[in-house]
């Protein structure tokens, strides 16, 4: 357990970082409004994006080790608490600065995390039935698909939407890893979940990119981690066996429950970082009169 513990708050660490560059990168790429090559080319132009994207796949691969070896609520709110780690690292490399709220909620995921850790117990089966892989690999098309919808859109809702696709497709992943079936390279290339796990993968980052730049990073993250949270976790108790240590069930259910709403506050970061920057533009006085214009103002370069 202690190997898996640790793995993911390696990863948690790569994906707040991760998430920094990434969108930056995603903003500095040409909008839009529409799936296309042009769209993707532009994102790997980005050196920042780039570098996120390669700090989260160092992430996924030490979560994998995670996930095979703890329950999927606990590496599934431990990753999610990424946010407390972007919120960190955009202090230290934007000169962000933290409000009350979000002071609140990186002490939040610290202490649901700590209960949380204290009251998981093993990791439960890792075989599902074939049906189930199937069911992963569908929900990911579908999940696509929709993308290619919403895109088309513009606004909150579409940013939501796009979010909550991209928790749909990466909590399938996370489905995907824990039953994956890798005993042999003809098993694995046969099972369903592996494509699961690439689609799945490849469509999540595809519509957060897109949710990004079409809302406010609560939108795009706040309906995010509810998909990719809550749903792995509740599959994971119910299908696959997870549980929490005996006589501890209070303490995960409670640790849980402090460490998502940590992750909700810290949602708004980014989105009042932006807001204060604007706030801050509008209140820039205006340049006194002079020439250049016919009401004596001065042309503004």
């Amino acid at each position: 357990m202690l190997l898996g513990l640790t793995t993911a708050l390696v990863a948690t660490v790569c994906f707040g970082f991760g998430a920094v560059f990434q969108a930056r990168g995603a903003r500095s790429a040409p909008r839009a409004d529409r799936v296309r090559a042009g769209l993707l080319a532009a994102l790997v132009r980005s050196w920042q994006f780039v570098a996120g994207t390669l700090l989260d796949i160092l992430g996924f691969v030490l979560s994998i080790v995670a996930l095979r070896s703890l329950p999927l609520f606990l590496v599934q709110a431990v990753t999610n608490a990424s946010l407390a780690v972007t919120a960190l690292a955009a202090v230290w490399m934007l000169g962000a600065r933290l409000h009350r709220s979000d002071v609140a909620g990186i002490l939040a995921v610290v202490v649901g995390l700590t209960l949380l850790a204290l009251g998981s117990g093993r990791e439960g089966r890792e075989y599902a039935p074939a049906a189930f892989h199937w069911a992963l690999l569908a929900t990911t098309v579908v999940t696509v698909l929709l993308t290619l919808v919403l895109a088309r859109r513009e606004g909150v809702p579409a940013a939501a939407g796009l979010g909550l696709l991209a928790g749909v497709g990466f909590g399938v992943t996370s489905l995907a890893v824990r039953v994956l079936d890798a005993s042999g390279v003809l098993t694995l290339l046969t099972d369903p979940a592996a494509y699961a796990l690439v689609v799945g993968g490849l469509g999540g980052y595809l519509a957060y990119a897109l949710a990004l730049q079409r809302g406010t990073v609560t939108a795009a993250t706040a309906a995010g981690t509810v998909a990719e949270t809550f749903a792995p976790a509740l599959v994971g108790v119910a299908a696959l066996g997870d549980a929490a240590r005996p006589g501890y069930a209070w303490c995960a259910l409670t640790g849980f429950a402090i460490a998502v709403g940590g992750t909700f506050l810290l949602s708004r970061f980014g989105e009042l970082e932006g807001e204060s920057a604007e706030l801050t533009e509008a209140r820039r006085p205006e340049p006194a009169p002079g020439p250049g214009r016919p009401d004596g103002s001065a042309v503004r370069r």
